[in-house]
């Protein structure tokens, strides 16, 4: 049986208009995560890039779109089919950035768009595709 799981997570710049990119189990990702019972599909967005990344102050810009990805859990035995919900947001001024380990990030990186195309010669498909609708 295939498990689903609804998430969200953001697309964030910084006053430079750099991408706040995370590195995470050997890939290049964005900050992202599972929305808990109670909340909206926004705050989910917002909370999953705050305990991610340590930022304090995001603010939710506009909706960007919707991707799905399958992969197999093996804590639970089963597949997982994901749909992600992406915002655009915008961290303001200097904010200490502290990588979530719990979560397997090692490091959290702000990117000039001209560096976008090097990392994501090392993410996911459906990374890539929700940068490229910016």
């Amino acid at each position: 049986m295939t498990k689903k799981i609804t998430a969200a997570g953001g697309l964030v710049f910084n006053d430079k208009d750099e991408l706040l990119m995370i590195f995470r189990r050997g890939k290049w990702d964005l900050p992202k995560g599972k929305l808990d019972e109670g909340e909206t599909i926004e705050q989910c967005a917002v909370r999953e890039v705050q305990e991610e990344t340590g930022l304090q102050n995001v603010q939710l810009e506009s909706f960007l779109g919707i991707t799905h990805h399958s992969y197999f859990e093996p804590r639970i035995h089963s597949d997982v089919f994901k749909e992600t919900h992406w915002y655009k947001m915008h961290a303001a001024g200097v904010q200490k950035l502290v990588p979530q380990t719990e979560e397997d990030i090692e490091q959290i990186e702000w990117v000039d768009k001209k560096d976008f195309f090097q990392k994501l010669q090392n993410s996911y498909t459906n990374i890539v595709d929700i940068i490229g609708k910016l």
